[in-house]
């Protein structure tokens, strides 16, 4: 879904909204579902990582490609189906090392306002997949990980995922500060592996439920 330069100086509605990186003059987003482009827009690791890549600062089809280790034409491609779906806004264009015209990208911080549901399914390893990606550019030794066993009640389940989900938001609406260092976040509830499955557990969650977000 491609967006006009009115309808990006225009506010989108009552709350809840965020705030959006520097560069972007859209000032609120309405939670909405994601129409058919989106949703297939976000069904791809790669262009999730693009996301990533370009929250904080903007960057080149060329340091995109560079960060994520590929060839600078197949990136442009996932770069422009981001561009017009609205998930990532072209910056004034600037002069490269050589003096050849680029254009920067920002991140607009859409996709954590979409709900995906079941316009096009993520796949159920999705954000999985993208975050062992990084973690593999990154190192492994860098994360601080955390893990921890409990046994949850299906309404147990429903509270615990409710307070979860809005400790996300409460540090997605923190202030960006530009001179803090970015920083990620994983979180994954799953259900045991039992060694005597029992009848009754509780199912998967689905892709676009309200955990299966990313920005």
């Amino acid at each position: 879904m491609s967006t006009s330069a009115g309808e990006q100086d225009s506010p989108r509605g009552a709350p809840p909204f965020g705030r959006l990186p520097v560069g972007s003059r859209r000032r609120s987003w309405d939670r909405r579902p994601a129409d058919e482009a989106e949703a297939k827009a976000m069904a791809s690791s790669l262009r999730l990582q693009i996301l990533r890549l370009t929250l904080h600062e903007p960057c080149t089809n060329k340091e995109i490609a560079s960060a994520l280790q590929r060839n600078p034409a197949s990136v442009l491609h996932h770069v422009r189906t981001l561009v017009d779906t609205g998930f990532l806004i072209a910056q004034q264009p600037r002069r490269g090392e050589r003096g050849a015209r680029e254009v920067p990208y920002l991140a607009s911080g859409k996709s954590w306002y979409l709900d995906v549901g079941d316009a096009e399914p993520l796949d159920n390893d999705l954000l999985l997949r993208t975050f062992l990606e990084e973690a593999r550019r990154l190192g492994v030794e860098r994360l601080e990980s955390s893990r921890l066993g409990f046994r949850l009640t299906l309404a147990d389940r429903e509270e615990v995922l409710g307070k979860l989900y809005a400790v996300l938001q409460e540090i997605a609406d923190r202030p960006s500060d530009p001179a803090g260092e970015p920083r990620g976040l994983f979180l994954a509830l799953h259900p045991e592996a039992p060694a005597q499955p029992s009848e009754g557990a509780p199912g998967p969650r689905r892709a676009g439920e309200p955990l299966q977000r990313e920005r």
